[in-house]
């Protein structure tokens, strides 16, 4: 028997103390790079995007990895790259991420809300949007860990 999964992420994180240093121009080499590193790990994006302060990656986790391990290394390589390649003036990203799952039926409206960051994010900034996933998830959370 084979191990047979479809477990659809959404997974958000953001820069150290919520910078403002993902400048638009530069983002599509960062986010180019971060599907390098899924594909590599064999998992599948179906969307990534973000705005100054933080991004958002909807993705399939292939069995063999553990979330907290693919976050780590996005994050760890990323960095590393951002740095060499004096992409962003970035000093690094936060401490820990948010994860929610979808269902398969929900992934089309999930690709849409992370095409439409710029736009959102014109109306809702990071913590809001944040505090609004994990009350609709049902997470508890600690205020104190939001800033």
């Amino acid at each position: 028997m084979s191990t047979f999964t479809q477990i659809l992420y959404q997974v958000v994180f953001s820069t150290r103390n919520r910078e403002r240093s993902l400048l638009v121009q530069n983002r599509p080499v960062l986010f180019k790079y971060i599907w390098g590193i899924l594909k590599e790990k064999n998992c599948h994006l179906y969307r990534i995007n973000g705005v100054e302060d933080h991004i958002h990656i909807a993705f399939s986790l292939h069995p063999s990895v553990s979330l907290s391990s693919l976050v780590k290394d996005i994050k760890l390589a990323s960095s590393k790259m951002i740095k060499e390649q004096e992409l962003f003036p970035f000093t690094a990203w936060q401490e820990g991420y948010a994860a929610f799952t979808y269902s398969l039926d929900a992934k089309n409206d999930l690709i849409e809300y992370i095409k439409n960051q710029e736009e959102h994010h014109k109306k809702v900034d990071f913590k809001e949007e944040l505090i609004s996933l994990l009350e609709e998830f049902q997470i508890e959370y600690d205020e104190k860990y939001l800033k």
